[in-house]
């Protein structure tokens, strides 16, 4: 008789400390290409990358932030170091070696701080997809995208009517209202709403405070930066200072896409990506 192959199943969570339980997507085989969601999604965010990546030979591995989705939604610190130090922790226990990292939007930030703080361990290549880098908020040396106090009012926001929130976010996600059908909007609404409310605002904190110029300077590895021409959340501006930021970066800009580059312009997202990750 002959013997069947046994297989096993792979984690669908991870524990990244005491009571945090990380949910990720696995699947495929090859190069780990590992994906980082923004906010306030989770790895479901990737559901149109998935399938193309393992058609590409690769694993794909995406990884859903303490606070969001379906991962553990603890008390305590959501700013980037928590993020990349979890992120660290999911691909020592996964063994994975010489994986591309790509990050959307917030993502993107906290891809940029690992790369900056583990110094290319597990990870060979950074993909930086609509990054909120290297500040998501203006400074004197820096005039580019939202003030801070645009931030301000959506922490406000979020402690008052969330959904709201989330409703105002959607409409300015794309390049137009309409770029996205109904039913993908609704779908990221509802990823959207899966999140904790305090991660939500802890983030938004992390995202307006954080200066990531000097973790650009740190990176060593090739890196892609993909933005869409016509973003009103990550405005344009901020992928050209990562680009003259990060050493021996290139940018492949999304002349069709608002931040949703992803969902607007999928079938170039991906080919992109999977043509980077194959170099």
């Amino acid at each position: 008789m002959k013997k069947t192959k046994t297989v096993v199943a792979r984690a669908e969570y991870i524990e990244a400390e005491p009571n945090v339980h990380l949910h990720i997507t696995d699947a495929g085989e090859g190069r780990p290409i590992i994906l980082i969601h923004g906010w306030p999604l989770s790895d479901e965010m990737y559901e149109y990358q998935y399938n193309d990546l393992m058609n590409a030979g690769f694993r794909a591995i995406g990884i859903t932030l303490r606070g969001f989705g379906k991962s553990d939604k603890p008390y305590g610190m959501y700013d980037y170091d928590i993020h990349a130090s979890d992120i660290k922790k999911v691909l020592s226990e996964l063994d994975i070696k010489d994986a591309v990292m790509a990050g959307f939007s917030m993502g993107g930030s906290i891809a940029i701080r690992y790369a900056s703080t583990y110094k290319g361990a597990h990870v060979s290549k950074l993909v930086l997809c609509g990054a909120a880098a290297p500040i998501w908020t203006q400074r004197k040396d820096f005039p580019y995208n939202l003030p801070k106090s645009a931030v301000d009012e959506l922490i406000q926001l979020n402690y008052k009517d969330r959904p709201k929130l989330l409703s105002n976010f959607a409409k300015i996600f794309s390049a137009a209202e309409t770029s996205l059908n109904k039913g993908i909007r609704d779908w990221l609404n509802g990823i959207g709403l899966s999140a904790s409310s305090y991660a939500t605002a802890q983030c938004l904190i992390a995202l307006r405070d954080t200066d990531l110029r000097p973790d650009m300077k740190k990176i060593k590895v090739p890196t892609l930066i993909m933005h869409g021409k016509k973003d009103k959340i990550c405005s344009f501006d901020l992928a050209e200072q990562m680009k003259s930021g990060i050493k021996d970066s290139q940018l492949v800009g999304f002349k069709k896409s608002g931040h949703s580059l992803f969902l607007e312009e999928t079938e170039k997202f991906n080919k992109e990506l999977i043509k980077f990750a194959k170099k």
